[in-house]
Formats: structure tokens, sequence, C-alpha cells
């Protein structure tokens, strides 16, 4: 393919990239600003019925599975090789932005559609997908969709203590949608070889450092923790400094020192105290408790348990030197996923042919791909997000970096289906 060549076929996909993403968008548009598409909300299903007549109009088979994953097949020559998978998911947080999952299902279709026009039929059957559910924002469970096809979850036995805000639970939404009746395709799938999901980054280092793309080695683990720190409330104005056992002076010097170590280990190492309490919250009044919240992520696992043992180590220490008290506790414990490294170099290597610039990354934020890892082989691939924002009205990714994103695409499930 001749330079010109290139610009022509990028410049396609752009266009029709944005326009996907822009129509898209209609589906659960807030008056106030940005997309609110819940699952098995009524703006959500009338989206994937939308998509599911898109994917047909692609020369893509369509259909549901039980639990409402929506999937576009092209059919391969040789039967029983199982299939290689793309896309991501169309559901949103509130008042979102349209390319936050959107992207990687409106980049699968054209991929295929591209594919299926100039090559003909695949050797390996090739599959897009819409999941039901990755945010998490209209039940406390996330992943509801790709965690079904990985056998995860299953719709026959859903969550029975998960509702929403309005006290629905998640079986009553899933069937008054028209899921989980085992009226469609079972979701547990055994045939998937292969998952790649091209997303955008949701943070700005691709921008800041002008990359095209991101090659995501994988997806970082998590741990979070709430601390609660005791001292004793007391007169601001008649208690000695030296007598004082401030527990927000306390957890402050705390907090202090999880940034200076967090950021002494640099990246992808992060750690992030995101809500605190303080009682009795009175300007006139010494705090007398501080309760606070700690995210830690890295994609070590051994460094990531070595960093929190040290910090509750350090945390114990700044607490018995200021007479105060300190308990914690752990609520969360992810283990980091890696991604196929197989993929990873397929990845780097169409980038270096395509003369794109990379770089190699974790994802700090999770992803469907993490949770179809144990499954099958699984890549995952970003693209610039100007300034680093998302789950906003205010998410952009430049039409360059969209098709980038879409010609990167192709290449691997070519190199995948095809050769």
């Amino acid at each position: 393919m001749t330079t010109e060549e290139n610009v022509q076929y990028l410049k396609q996909f752009a266009t029709e990239i944005q326009t996907q993403l822009e129509w898209l968008s209609g589906f659960g548009a807030d008056p106030a600003g940005g997309v609110t598409r819940l699952l098995y909300s009524d703006s959500w299903m009338q989206a994937q019925l939308a998509l599911s007549e898109v994917m047909e109009a692609s020369g893509l088979t369509a259909y549901f599975d039980d639990a409402g994953n929506l999937f576009g097949r092209l059919e391969g020559e040789e039967l029983g090789e199982g299939c290689i998978l793309t896309g991501s998911h169309i559901d949103t947080v509130r008042s979102g932005g349209k390319y936050d999952g959107a992207y990687g299902v409106a980049a699968g279709i054209a991929a295929l559609s591209f594919l299926l026009a100039n090559y003909g039929q695949p050797k390996r059957s090739l599959e897009v997908v819409s999941f039901a559910e990755e945010e998490g924002s209209r039940f406390p469970l996330t992943y509801w969709g790709s965690g079904n096809v990985t056998g995860r979850f299953q719709t026959a036995e859903p969550p029975l203590d998960i509702r929403d805000a309005q006290g629905i639970s998640l079986q009553e939404a899933m069937h008054s949608a028209g899921f989980g009746a085992g009226t469609h395709r079972p979701s547990k799938r055994t045939d998937i070889q292969a998952f790649i999901e091209l997303h955008i980054e949701q943070g700005a280092v691709l921008e800041r450092e002008e990359q095209a793309v991101g090659i995501v080695g994988g997806i970082v683990g998590q741990r979070r923790f709430t601390f609660m720190v005791m001292g004793e409330a007391n007169h601001a104005g008649t208690t000695p400094m030296a007598w004082r056992r401030d527990a927000l002076a306390g957890a402050a010097e705390m907090i202090a020192l999880i940034e200076e170590k967090a950021s002494a280990l640099k990246e992808p190492m992060v750690a992030t105290v995101g809500q605190l309490e303080v009682s009795p919250n009175i300007p006139n009044v010494i705090p007398g408790t501080v309760q606070f919240t700690l995210d830690v992520r890295h994609a070590d696992e051994i460094v990531l348990a070595s960093f929190c043992e040290e910090i509750g180590s350090r945390l114990q220490a700044i607490a018995d030197t200021r007479g105060l008290k300190l308990s914690g506790s752990e609520w969360m414990n992810a283990q980091p996923v890696p991604m196929h490294p197989e993929l990873m170099e397929k990845l780097t290597n169409i980038c270096e042919a395509r003369g794109l610039s990379s770089r190699a990354m974790f994802s700090g934020a999770g992803h469907d791909a993490q949770i179809m890892q144990p499954v099958c082989k699984t890549a995952m691939l970003f693209v610039p997000s100007r300034h680093g924002i998302s789950h906003s009205p205010l998410e952009y990714t430049a039409p360059e970096s969209l098709s980038a994103g879409v010609a990167v695409l192709i290449d691997l499930l070519y190199d995948l289906a095809y050769s």
C-alpha cells in the first residue's frame, strides 16, 4: 500500500467511525450533556437493536445471547476452528462520553465489514460483540456481559441481592428487556480462540507523548482499603498543641506518606486517597476520628503486595507516634491481568509496518479484556484521549486516532482469521 493509499484508507475509517459514534450517542442522549445508557434500559435496548441492524447491513449475521450480548458473525470456511472475537460495550456511566466502549464496537463492525468486502470469507470465523454491560452504572455489579460469556455469571442464577437505585432487581430488569428466559442462545462460550479489544485510553499518556497507539501489556491489579484513625475530639482554643490527639493531622501525615512512597516507585504504581470523612467536622473542634479510603494499583502483584504491606506498617507507626488508634480493612483485592505476549508482538509489528508510533503500557482501568483473558488469547490496544478526559461529555478522540486504531485492528484480524 502506497503512502497516498494509506492516507485515503485511514480517512475512510475516520469518517465512518465518527459518524457511527455520533449516531449511537443519540440513544440515551442526556439533556444535561453526555450519554446515559444503562443496562436493560429502553435506550440501551434501542441501541442494541439498532446495532443489530447495522451488523446485518454490513454483511454479518446478528444475534443476541441470553444475557443480551449482541454478536455480529462472519462465518469462516474452516468449521470447528473456533472464532476470533473483537468488540467492547455500549453501556455508559451517567452523563458519560460517546467514545468509551462504543468505539470498540463501532470499530469492530467497520473492521469486519472491510475484511468481508476486500478479502471475502475468512478461514476462521470472525465476530464482533457489543457486551451487555461493563460499567456497573445501574447495578452494583460489573462485567455482567463478558462475565456470562466466560461462565463467571449465569443468567439462570443471577445474584438475587443485586438491585438498582429504584429497587429493581437485575433479574427483573433482564426479563423485562426480553433476556434471561432461555429464548436466546446460551451465553457461555467455549469456541472463542482470541479476543481483541480496541478502546480509548481514558488517560493522557499517549497524547502527552505523541504516540498513535498504546499496546496494553496488562491490566493492573487493584487493592482497596478503608482506614479509621481515632484520636480525641477537644476544644480548638483551650487544648495546647502538645497535648492534642488530632485524628485529622495524623491522617494528613499518612496521606502525604502514601503519595511520597507511590511517587518514588513511578509508573505504573498509583495510590489514591479518594474519600475522607472527618468527625465531628466542626470548625472549632479538634477532629476526633477520620476515615479514609486507599486505592492502590500496579501491574506486578509482588510489588503491589509489598507496597501495601509497607504502607500498613508505616501508617501504624505514625499513629503510634501521635498517640492515635488505627484500624484498617481491605475490601478489594483484584489480581493483575497480563495480555497475551504473541498478540502484543503482532500489534507491535503491525504498528511498525504502518509507520504508526506506539508504546507499551498498562491499563489502570478495568476492561472486558481482563474477564476474557482467562479463557482465550487476549489483546488490548488504546488510542489517545484528549487531555485524558473520560466518563464525561468532554470525552474526545480525534478522527485520525480513531482511524489508526481501526487500521491496526483490521491488520491483526486479517492475520488471525485469513492467514
